[in-house]
């Protein structure tokens, strides 16, 4: 086997991930858990929370983590480490940029060097978010610093091993070495778990596939999926400001997006279950059907297409509307 030749990006076997294996009680345990990780992140989103969500920057994190054979669950972690230490890192920049208020010039000296220094190691430190990923994942694929150098060098960044440790250093330094995020792929994979003990008629395995497909479009299209699940929440097409920050929380909320996913998997998969898998998530999750129906078509109309599902299946046009009514009743309440 010649192992000199570049690396070809691994397909993802579903067969490899097997569900039905693990008790009933550490199932329960480990779903808790993630319900109370999921509250605590939707109670701190925060104003600028999902801005380095983009398409571009996705891509490039997807791209890379399959030219360099890492499996899914990486790309994923890399993107939510990269969100949070970006996010850390503007929060500083504001903090400094503040003190131009006092006028001071070396601290406004200082701002504007902090300002350029991020944008010129942004390569370096997404980079260093997929390395450490991948430290977090299967210790056999961690990706080497050489490797690392080699693809700078290719895309003309010349750096040294030094500060290629520094750059993982700073990020870890920065997130106070709480890099192992959850994703919601865990979320995804922990429901199909629960799905699959509860006697859902597709399998999850079957569903696994469609669910890693759906959740890779909804990080390459996350503004556009949700500001669609925005309007059609508070029946508008252009909301106000205030509307879109109360609607952070939505985008942080990892729960919320995996029964979306899996429900809009099921669809696909097989529609004529896709009412029951439904109501087995609403019952886990105690997330109302109507939202996790108006979560799905908005993901299956961004997927598939504006007419999906069809004329034969109205169901997800009337949560919808359903949903619409409760919000607008809500909003009007407040």
């Amino acid at each position: 086997m010649n192992m000199e030749g570049p690396l070809r990006p691994r397909l993802v076997n579903c067969s490899d991930f097997q569900f039905g294996v693990v008790a009933t009680e550490t199932i329960e345990n480990a779903l808790l858990h993630l319900a109370q990780q999921n509250e605590q992140a939707v109670k701190e989103a925060a104003g600028r929370t999902g801005s380095f969500r983009e398409t571009r920057i996705v891509e490039f994190v997807f791209l890379l983590s399959e030219q360099w054979c890492l499996e899914k669950s990486v790309s994923y972690q890399a993107v939510e480490i990269l969100e949070r230490f970006m996010l850390k890192q503007a929060e500083d920049i504001c903090r400094q940029a503040t003190l131009q208020l006092r006028g001071k010039d070396t601290e406004l000296q200082s701002w504007r060097a902090l300002k350029e220094q991020l944008v010129n190691k942004f390569i370096l430190r997404l980079v260093s978010c997929v390395q450490l990923a991948s430290k977090l994942s299967f210790h056999y694929k961690i990706v080497s610093n050489i490797t690392v150098l080699n693809f700078l060098q290719a895309l003309g960044y010349v750096h040294t091993k030094e500060e290629l440790l520094e750059s993982e250093l700073d990020i870890l330094k920065s997130l106070n070495f709480q890099i192992n995020l959850p994703t919601p792929l865990a979320y995804v994979e922990m429901l199909l778990e629960v799905l699959g003990y509860n006697g859902c008629l597709v399998p999850a395995t079957q569903l696994h596939a469609t669910c890693l497909t759906l959740l890779d479009l909804v990080y390459l299209l996350h503004e556009p999926i949700y500001e669609s699940l925005l309007r059609a929440s508070i029946e508008n097409s252009t909301p106000s400001q205030l509307q879109g920050e109360k609607f952070l929380s939505v985008k942080e909320d990892f729960m919320l997006l995996a029964v979306g996913i899996i429900a809009a998997s099921a669809f696909i998969q097989n529609h004529e279950c896709w009412s029951q898998v439904i109501g087995h998530l609403q019952s886990i999750t105690g997330i109302a059907s109507e939202s996790i129906a108006e979560f799905s078509y908005a993901i299956l109309t961004h997927s598939v297409g504006a007419n999906t599902p069809g004329p034969q299946q109205p169901v997800p046009h009337k949560a919808a509307r359903a949903l619409r009514t409760a919000a607008a009743a809500a909003s009007s309440n407040t």
